[in-house]
């Protein structure tokens, strides 16, 4: 299991006192405004920064880091990622996972038997759908539904599912 999960991305700067523009990669982007810490990878380690003010303006999160109070000081972190510990990240309801726990689960079908790995995972709106690579080598986009999803276990590393008529 995923120890840290990025919420997004340094697009650019925002103003010239330390601002910073992020895109997003999480589904709840109000999120930021409760962050208190991320780890900013900068590409030759890590760095945690303390978060000092969120704004929100169209798609993009503009974010203050404490200490970091100029254009030059941010500029350098252009491109790289933002990253929560486990710890921090997004409370999770009953049969919600993170999806980077998810992809790299061994799939199996009703009676047990390994048929595939999932590969990742395509929201597409009314829900969610998973695209496993089967054993023989096809691919099977499977909606994330309780009628196909019967049991996920992340600690052991697999999910059981059953294949709707019509899907394979």
């Amino acid at each position: 299991m995923e120890s840290r999960f990025q919420i997004g991305i340094i697009s650019s700067t925002h103003g010239i006192r330390g601002e910073v523009k992020v895109f997003p990669t999480t589904d709840d982007v109000r999120r930021f405004g409760k962050l208190k810490e991320v780890i900013l990878d900068t590409g030759k380690g890590d760095l945690n920064l303390s978060v000092q003010s969120v704004k929100y303006f169209k798609q993009f999160v503009i974010v203050k880091f404490e200490g970091l109070d100029d254009i030059n000081a941010v500029e350098k972190y252009r491109g790289k990622s933002l990253y929560v510990t486990r710890e921090n990240a997004v409370r999770l309801q009953k049969d919600e996972y993170f999806i980077a726990d998810l992809i790299g689960l061994s799939v199996q079908d009703e009676t047990g038997e390994p048929i595939g790995v999932l590969e990742d995972v395509l929201g597409t709106g009314a829900n969610d759908v998973y695209r496993i690579r089967l054993n023989d080598g096809r691919e099977l986009l499977l909606p994330a539904i309780r009628q196909c999803v019967l049991e996920v276990d992340v600690q052991a590393g697999f999910m059981k599912v059953h294949i709707l008529e019509g899907l394979l």
